[in-house]
């Protein structure tokens, strides 16, 4: 009984998101305050359901119900609790259902926190992501129920696969589909800014804290995958450039530029229109990164098995939710300038370098990650593209950007008078220099041009990071007196450089025996 209230509250919670979706967009093009006022007891009615849904799961789990065929094939009698609960999103159903679920919770948190924002804008954007969680409803009801019956019960199941028996990975694919999912609100954002044509400054401040949040969740969802691959699969190195890790990692990039461009929009008014495909792209790669997993089509110890039915629902899934994206972007891109200008040395030109930089890296990860799968389709031959490609791809932006990012920080909105920035920066530069030529000479023996550019890289940004923390902190007589944003780039941008630093050591001494 308990896994058809399950099956059944997927159902509900369906029909709540078509009148989620199509009533408020309704509502918002013909000024009905009524069909309007639909979209938020939706969204709550919805996540209800699909929180019923999942609580019904995780009983049958608890309850070793073996006649639901998802449980019998993902637990047994003796696993313990905590992982018979997170073996309700150890397998390709279940984790689905976790995605759906957070994405009805990312939406009544936009529900909750929207109510100061114009009543048609927050219809719209809750709109889009009721048309998301239809798409992902539907499929799950479709190609993927994890409430199917398995008659007659089995005695005990087959277990859970060994490797996600461990803590590490009980609370990884939470966290990293918070970050996945949480990129849909600057999507609906960014989709309902499109429809309105309100394309000023606004909307950008609206984004940012929902873009920050999920970004910061996908950073420490691939921190724990990436500690986890680290001692229980013995890989060894800073990335291992399996497929689904460079999938969460694409997002990750693009969303870092995109809270970069964010900055600016919301500040100066430029770059709208390259800040409004960013967001299209950051939830567009978490949406590719679900197809390559949930489709099995690549390589990796992370995708479930193949299935085709279930690849080309997601497939066309893609290609409506990007295709209508875009269709929606090449309409509204003439109405996208602006009239504010910046001087070639200034903060908007390096955040742009910096944006540049990470959709080159993103686009080379993403054509070595896809090219087995298209060389197959043109000749039906086998390649596989490995860590060597990547490293040396990842490593032509990102040297440049490292070296950009500790400029970049010091120089002044509109127009940097170059002198003061040659000035402020020209000691860490030396030191920097010195320092990460010394450094490996003195603790290893030796140095390498790769060796000596990364550690002087690293270096430099770590240093042009403290400048100012140090300076308000010797003018306010032991106090920092710097603002939140501030020290919140300070603290980013030094972590940025100690984490070249350990990537630069790891690359040049690791030794396989």
């Amino acid at each position: 009984m308990i896994p058809e209230i399950g099956h059944f509250a997927l159902i509900l919670a369906l029909a709540l998101s078509i009148c989620q979706c199509a009533l408020p967009l309704l509502g918002a093009h013909r000024n009905d305050q009524a069909m309007m006022g639909v979209a938020r007891p939706a969204a709550v009615g919805q996540f209800v359901f699909i929180a019923i849904s999942f609580g019904c799961l995780t009983w049958s789990f608890l309850q070793s119900d073996f006649s639901v065929l998802y449980v019998a094939s993902h637990s047994q009698l003796s696993l313990p609790t905590v992982y018979k609960i997170s073996a309700v999103w150890g397998a390709h159903e279940g984790s689905l259902l976790l995605w759906v679920l957070l994405l009805a919770g990312w939406t009544v948190l936009v529900c909750r926190y929207s109510a100061e924002l114009p009543e048609k804008f927050s219809a719209r954007v809750i709109a889009v992501m009721g048309g998301l969680s239809f798409g992902f409803l539907l499929f799950t009801l479709l190609t993927s129920n994890p409430f199917e019956r398995l008659l007659p019960a089995a005695a005990d199941g087959a277990d859970l696969n060994p490797l996600l028996q461990d803590p590490g990975l009980a609370i990884h694919p939470p966290i990293l589909y918070i970050g996945y999912v949480g990129f849909s609100v600057a999507f609906a954002f960014a989709i309902a800014a499109m429809i309105s044509g309100d394309l000023d400054q606004k909307w950008a401040r609206w984004t940012r804290p929902w873009t920050t949040s999920a970004w910061l969740f996908l950073t420490v969802g691939i921190a724990l995958g990436s500690w986890w691959a680290y001692y229980e699969l013995g890989w060894g190195g800073w990335w291992f450039w399996d497929p689904v890790e460079n999938a969460s990692f694409m997002p990750w990039l693009i969303g870092t530029a995109l809270i970069h461009s964010l900055a600016v929009t919301e500040k100066r008014g430029l770059f709208k229109s390259w800040t409004l495909l960013l967001a299209i792209s950051a939830f567009s790669l978490s949406l590719l990164g679900t197809f390559l997993v949930r489709s099995g089509i690549l390589i990796s110890v992370h995708s479930f098995a193949v299935d085709p039915e279930r690849g080309l629902f997601i497939l066309a899934f893609l290609g409506i939710v990007i295709g209508g994206a875009l269709v929606l972007y090449a309409w509204r891109a003439p109405d996208m300038d602006s009239e504010a200008g910046f001087r070639p040395v200034s903060r908007e030109t390096f955040l742009l370098l910096n944006n540049v930089l990470l959709v080159i890296a993103t686009a080379l990860i993403l054509g070595g990650t896809l090219a087995p799968l298209f060389v197959e389709l043109l000749d039906g031959s086998k390649i596989s593209v490995g860590p060597p490609y990547f490293e040396i791809a990842f490593a032509i932006p990102m040297v440049p950007l490292v070296l950009l990012m500790a400029i970049g920080m010091h120089t002044a909105w509109r127009n940097q008078a170059p002198q003061a920035l040659v000035n402020k920066l020209r000691l860490p530069a030396m030191v920097a220099v010195v320092v990460g030529i010394l450094i490996p000479l003195i603790f290893y023996g030796g140095t390498s041009v790769m060796l000596a550019v990364g550690a002087i890289a690293a270096i430099w940004v770590m240093l042009a990071s403290v400048i100012d923390p140090i300076r308000s902190w010797k003018r306010s007589a032991g106090s920092v007196a710097l603002t939140r944003g501030a020290i919140g780039m300070s603290v980013a941008h030094f972590g940025v450089g100690f984490f070249v630093l350990g990537v630069t050591v790891v690359s040049a001494f690791t030794v396989e025996a």
